[in-house]
């Protein structure tokens, strides 16, 4: 079984925060924050876990924001000693964001430089919600930075709908002032920046599929085969969605003639074992086609009811009258993103966004 997400944030994790922070501040007190962070720990979750911490530095560093910054700052590794790193910056994230935004710019600072170290993208969302226009003049500065996390916290960290973070409501209703960032990212060096633009895309997609589907048009003419693939996964949502202008972004039209005959090769799946499935696409038309074939799980939810999620399968080009085969394995597992119940699910075969066959199979658990 996989380990919880919660154990990502422990009491050896906290003992070596009191230490890094100690080193800098030698009147700061490592066992009452080690005892305050630690209390109660085991029955709490992450976010939970991540909270307790924050309160006990905010109990525990000096009163003095810009004090308490500092010694912040000088606890991150730099010249290759050893400091505050990984998931023990989840905490000072939270505790810059509840306490700095008296200090704008200080704040932003900081996160910016823990960013290398730890992601900033949850910090630095209250300074946008509070003042928008102020904190993304200090951000959009930061998509020349010669490091590529502090140019990924850019695009990440302003997206309007950044799982497990607070969402950005103006930006979800007008995503208009992040656009300059995105761009300015399209052809970043590294896939690393390049997956987060296409993510804070595919969010704005969800609200404003024209805007999307316009700005893949504007730019993926002689677009690199990285800005392509970048747009292609902006885009992944309208696509699985059928969006007409989004499939013809890509060369995708309606599919037209098109039929699927599909084969369960495990009408029931144990728990922990695969869905096998196969095709035969079959093209009646007198033109060949270029197809996006999907497919689409409909698990069963704890009340009983269908919740489709789907997943990426093939591309293929269909000649004129011709048929082709092709199967697949889909694992039914213990992943920490889903709780699986018994019960009958459904597969949905999607071809350029349309339904054309399903099946329903059993899922039996212990």
């Amino acid at each position: 079984m996989a380990e919880p997400l919660k154990n990502l944030l422990h009491p050896g994790l906290v003992t070596d925060m009191a230490g890094h922070i100690s080193s800098h501040a030698p009147d700061f007190d490592a066992a009452r924050f080690t005892r305050l962070a630690t209390d109660g720990m085991a029955a709490l979750e992450l976010m939970q876990r991540a909270e307790r911490i924050k309160d006990a530095l905010a109990e525990t560093l000096p009163a003095d924001y810009a004090a308490a910054a500092d010694i912040l700052r000088k606890a991150l590794p730099e010249n290759g000693n050893p400091g505050l790193t990984g998931w023990a910056l989840l905490p000072v994230n939270q505790f810059v964001s509840q306490h700095g935004l008296q200090h704008f710019e200080l704040s932003l600072a900081l996160l910016k430089a823990l960013t290398p170290h730890f992601t900033a993208e949850f910090g630095i969302r209250r300074f946008i919600h509070a003042e928008q226009d102020r904190a993304l003049a200090e951000i959009s500065g930061w998509v020349t930075d010669a490091n590529h996390h502090v140019r990924r916290l850019a695009s990440e960290g302003t997206r309007p709908r950044l799982p497990w973070a607070m969402r950005l409501p103006a930006l979800v209703k007008d995503p208009q002032p992040i656009l300059p960032i995105l761009v300015a990212l399209l052809d970043d060096p590294e896939d690393y920046v390049r997956r987060s633009v296409a993510n804070s895309l595919n969010d704005i997609a969800k609200d404003h599929p024209v805007l999307v589907t316009d700005f893949v048009e504007r730019h993926i003419a002689g677009a690199s085969a990285e800005r392509r693939q970048l747009l292609r996964h902006a885009s992944r949502t309208l696509l699985k969605r059928g969006d007409a202008k989004a499939l013809a972004n890509f060369g995708f039209a309606a599919a037209k003639g098109i039929a699927a005959t599909l084969t369960l090769a495990t009408p029931v799946v144990d728990f922990g074992d695969k869905l096998g499935f196969s095709i035969v696409v079959t093209n009646a038309e007198t033109a060949p086609q270029r197809l996006m074939i999907d497919y689409a799980i409909h698990h069963v939810k704890a009340n009983g009811t269908l919740a489709p999620k789907v997943f990426k399968w093939k591309q293929l080009d269909l000649p004129a009258g011709a048929s082709q085969a092709i199967a697949k394995d889909h694992a039914i597992r213990a992943i920490t993103t889903r709780r699986y119940y018994p019960g009958a699910h459904r597969i949905e075969i999607l071809i350029n966004g349309a339904i054309c066959a399903s099946a329903d199979f059993d899922l039996r658990m212990e």
